[in-house]
């Protein structure tokens, strides 16, 4: 910005600061102006990005692009980031890549970020660079979608998984995730 325009905000009563914009209400910078990145890594990379969240409630979304309930409730993690963005940090983790040894990761990686830049989906996107089955079983989940919260102190708290629903209409939902969430926040 240039100098001129923050003074005109400054004398306005508004100011601009690291993303923010100060003024009554404090209110953040629409999620269109924060970028949408992926990063390509194994499980244990992801183990370590979620170890640095410590102090907040973490949620982490296995999902994949070919998985419809998984892109039906997307949505709805990025209304929970946006929501509990100081407290809460989102990630998730695309297990779009099957193993297949002529489609690498990379392979997946246009197609993926598409998705995530759609859903303006501005918290940690990880694409896992081992195949899906491996992840699954390091989880402890027969099939996505699966949701993992782990509490402030890191502790994994809770999976979601579907795997005790009879038919999809009875699966978890962000809901589901939310009350559990919001509970967590208040400890």
């Amino acid at each position: 910005m240039k100098r001129f325009s923050i003074a005109l905000l400054i004398a306005g009563g508004i100011a601009y600061a690291g993303g923010w914009w100060l003024g009554q209400g404090a209110v953040p910078l629409s999620a269109a102006d924060e970028a949408v990145a992926l990063q390509v890594q194994d499980w244990a990379a992801t183990q370590k990005l979620i170890a640095t969240k410590k102090g907040r409630v973490v949620v982490v979304d296995a999902w994949s692009t070919s998985c419809i309930p998984c892109i039906r409730e997307f949505p709805n993690l990025v209304a929970l980031h946006k929501q509990f963005a100081r407290d809460v940090a989102c990630v998730s983790v695309s297990l779009d890549y099957s193993g297949r040894k002529d489609r690498p990761p990379e392979f997946y990686k246009e197609k993926v970020l598409k998705f995530l830049t759609k859903q303006n989906a501005t918290f940690d996107n990880v694409l896992s660079s081992e195949p899906t089955e491996q992840v699954l079983e390091k989880i402890g989940v027969p099939a996505i979608p699966a949701v993992l919260v782990y509490d402030r102190t890191g502790k994994l708290v809770k999976v979601f998984d579907n795997s005790d629903a009879a038919t999809e209409e009875e699966g978890f939902t962000y809901k589901d995730v939310t009350q559990l969430v919001e509970s967590l926040l208040k400890k």
